[in-house]
Parts: C-alpha cells; structure tokens; sequence
C-alpha cells in the first residue's frame, strides 16, 4: 500500500514510517519540521502539512492510507500556533483525504483528551465526553481535533476512519509529554496527591499503530499498555526525585529551579488520574504489548539517565 505520513519527524512517527517501509509498503512523509538522514525507503517531504504544497503531494501520489501524527502538545507548542497546527492540520488532513481518494485515516491521538476531574470514573471508555476544559484550557485544540477526526465518521462513510486516544508513552531515547515530565533530576507533585499514571512503550504504541492500518479499523478506540502505575512510583523507578510540594507554591515554581515548564492548568494532572479502557481496541486487533510498566521504566532510566 502506499502510505502517507503527516508529522513523520516526530520520534514514534519515524518508527512507524520504518516499520510500514520494512514491512513493503511505499511511505511518504510530509511535515514542517526536519528528519535528518531518513531511510532511503521513505520518501520525505518537508512542508507544512496545512499548505499548498501539501494538497499537491495528496493529489499526485493518492495514498491508500494517511497516518495523521502532525498534532502537539501543549509542552510542545503554545497559544495560536499551538491551535493552529493541531486544528489547522487535522482540517486539512481530512479534507485532502477525502478529494483525493484516501481509503483509511488514522487519527494518533492522546487519552489526556478525557480530561482529569475529580469526580471522573476511574476508567474512561470511548464513548465518554472531555472533562475539565475550564481547568486546562490549553488541551482544547486538541480535544478539538479529536472531536474533529471523529466527524469524518458520518461525514464521509465511504473512507474507514479510526481515531486513537493513545496513553502516554516511554522509550528509548524517548519523546512525548512525560518525557518532558521526567526530564530533570526533581520532579515536582502537588502535596497529598499521587494519581494513577497510565503509559506504554514507543515500540507498543508502534505496534499498536500498524494493527489498526492492518485490521482496517473505523471508529473510536483507546489504545493502552499494562496497567497504571502510580506517578510517585513512576519517578523512583526512572531515578528522579519526587519533590511533594503545596499546588499554590508548584504553580510559583513551574519553569524554574530547574522543575519543568507546565502550563498551570497542568497541575489537575498530577492530582486526577487519567486511566483508559483500552478492551475495545484489543478485543478488535488482538493487540498485547511487549513491554510491561516496570520494563518501560528501567527502558527509559537506562536511556535518560540523571546525573
């Protein structure tokens, strides 16, 4: 199949593009940002997915199957651009998608799209609402991407569409919002809290990725590893520092004395735990994962150490 990749320079992005073109399938990959020495067997564009010269790439090489992976975090970018590449994307994405013939769409979303409220239930299932939008407002380009992708259900019946709501992810060298997280030596929590943590490893959500493009899904599904571990056992295991702090001094001290820079409405995360059921997904792939909790955690401490 002839597969396009938007955001192919992201860390999982490249091993999913590696996989595909291992497993012979023609790939190509568009985004803004730049992939240094990619494989021969994947063919990289760099553009703006939300451009002209994008549209052009859809129209002339009419992929079977887009990988849709060009959204960011709100560690990773912020205010309008933030919104900009993640609703501005996702809309061209779909758009181009459907003009030119595409058969499958594959969303790579996050599970952060349920949102972390105190009074959530503990296991979030696929047919439940975002929650706490007013308490991290930063999150909603994001949730509207999702919310986006997931029209294309109805709108155009004729192109299978699966939106994923992926976990968080830990690797080797690793990338992704708990990897900025885990970053420095002392990891801040808010005091009195110690939320459920749900994440898997790079190569699993990898795996996870390719199954969904094999098995031809179409809908919404959660995509989750082993089970949760909690966040102050997360940072021991990866040899930081858990440094239990009031939330009115964290929120002082985010971006400085060496804690990560967190948007405020980040710290809900760190008190309400975000844990997914990701049953559905399995039941229809037949997914496992490779690695369990403690296995991705000493992969990351051995790849990121502290000094």
């Amino acid at each position: 199949m002839k597969i396009l990749i938007p955001g192919v320079a992201g860390g999982i992005a490249r091993k999913v593009a590696r996989r595909l073109a291992d497993q012979g399938h023609e790939v190509i990959g568009i985004d803004a940002r730049p992939w240094p020495s990619p494989p021969k067997t994947v063919e990289v564009h760099r553009v703006d997915v939300r451009k002209r010269a994008a549209e052009d790439i859809f129209r002339r090489r009419r992929p079977d199957v887009v990988i849709h992976m060009a959204t960011v975090s709100a560690l990773a970018a912020f205010g309008e651009e933030r919104h900009r590449i993640n609703l501005g994307s996702t809309q061209a994405v779909f758009e181009h998608s459907q003009q030119y013939g595409v058969k499958q769409v594959v969303f790579v979303g996050r599970h952060t799209f349920y949102g972390a409220a105190p009074d959530a239930p503990l296991y979030h299932t696929e047919g439940e609402p975002p929650r706490a939008l007013e308490a991290y407002p930063e999150l909603a380009d994001l949730v509207a991407a999702d919310l986006f992708a997931a029209t294309a259900l109805w709108r155009f019946p004729k192109m299978r569409t699966a939106i994923l709501r992926v976990c968080y992810t830990l690797g080797a060298p690793g990338s992704g919002t708990l990897v900025s997280f885990l970053r420095g030596k002392r990891v801040p929590t808010v005091l009195g809290y110690d939320p459920l943590f749900h994440f898997m490893h790079e190569d699993d959500v990898v795996q996870a990725i390719l199954l969904t493009v094999e098995k031809r899904l179409n809908g919404v599904f959660n995509v989750a590893g082993p089970q949760p571990v909690p966040l102050s056992d997360i940072i021991r295991h990866t040899g930081r520092t858990p440094v239990p702090l009031p939330e009115i001094v964290l929120r002082q001290l985010l971006g400085r004395f060496g804690f990560p820079r967190l948007p405020p409405g980040a710290l809900t995360h760190l008190k309400y735990p975000i844990v997914i059921d990701a049953s559905a997904f399995q039941r229809e792939t037949g997914f496992t994962w490779e690695h369990d909790e403690i296995q991705t955690l000493e992969i990351f401490r051995d790849a990121a150490p502290v000094r």
